[in-house]
């Protein structure tokens, strides 16, 4: 009997949906809230920039289009990342 080698790691990493509040992501098959308060720098950012969701290494999440790079960790748990990024706001 002839086995096959097993194929590349499908499991899907996406951006599934944005709202008022936060936008959600699937990671392996489990699904994660963003929101607003604790990731502020998407909350401006246009739908294509944040649906735009790269996953270079298996721990890793990176948006190009608004270089934000993020480690699954600090999303599952964000107690453990207290620093929060401030967003720049331009005068106006």
């Amino acid at each position: 009997m002839l086995s096959v080698a097993p194929g590349p790691n499908i499991s899907v990493t996406e951006v599934t949906n944005v709202s008022r509040h936060g936008l959600w992501v699937i990671v392996d098959d489990q699904e994660h809230f963003l929101p607003y308060d604790q990731f502020p720098w998407f909350k401006k950012a246009s739908i294509e920039a944040v649906l735009n969701l790269e996953r270079p290494q298996p721990h890793h999440l990176y948006w190009p289009d608004l270089d934000i790079d993020l480690t699954i960790d600090s999303i599952q748990n964000p107690d453990h990342f207290p620093l929060i990024a401030k967003v720049n706001v331009q005068p106006s």
